[in-house]
């Protein structure tokens, strides 16, 4: 199988995909370092209160916190990447065209569930907001702050996505089908091999530096 091209191409679009790809791999960081220090936060309690019985109180809550807000900000990332779940039992055996359709309107439809979920989502900080909700735990929380930067990790979701839908409504019209695929396709088997095989590369290198 010979080797997919680069669906971001040096159009101002594809520009803005390759933009949105390093801001999303940026994400993806500071969602580990967040997750890492709620970790930590909640190691440390539960030793200060096993050795000292004393609790910081609130670890669970902002672990929760770093955690939704954490998978917002991954999921342009996991979309860039195409490692969102996708059955491919037929797909493999489908013809060129009909396959690069349904990626597609599976592309198309992600973007459509993600738009209806940043709207009612918005709705739910809207109603935090005019309320001025707080969480009903020690700390008070108020809620519109873990959920303003929840809801600020699915708009950029649903940008990304509107991005990549606009790349592979281009690539369908031209028949442009290897872009389409390597922009909205399932990886293949050849692909994901490539990529773990290159992934060792890298942990081999770092481990003999």
């Amino acid at each position: 199988m010979s080797p997919l091209p680069h669906p971001y191409g040096p159009s101002l679009l594809g520009r803005s995909l390759a933009l949105a790809s390093t801001l999303s791999r940026a994400a993806v960081w500071a969602g580990a370092a967040l997750t890492g220090a709620s970790v930590l936060l909640v190691t440390y309690d539960v030793v200060v209160r096993r050795l000292f019985g004393h609790s910081l109180g609130g670890a669970d809550e902002l672990s929760g916190y770093a955690f939704a807000i954490s998978v917002t900000w991954a999921l342009a990332f996991t979309a860039l990447e195409r490692a969102n779940v996708r059955i491919d039992v037929l797909y493999q055996y489908l013809p060129t065209r009909l396959a690069a359709v349904l990626d597609w309107l599976a592309l198309a439809s992600l973007g459509g569930f993600a738009a209806c979920l940043g709207w009612y989502a918005s709705d739910v900080l809207q109603t935090s907001w005019t309320a001025n909700s707080t969480a009903n735990t020690p700390l008070g929380t108020p809620l519109w702050i873990p959920q303003l930067l929840w809801l600020a990790g699915l708009f950029w979701f649903v940008l990304v996505l509107a991005l990549m839908l606009l790349r592979a409504s281009t690539a369908l019209v031209t028949g442009d089908w290897e872009t389409l695929r390597a922009v909205a396709g399932m990886k293949s088997a050849v692909e994901e091999a490539e990529e773990g095989a290159a992934e060792g590369e890298r942990l081999v290198a770092a481990e003999r530096a």
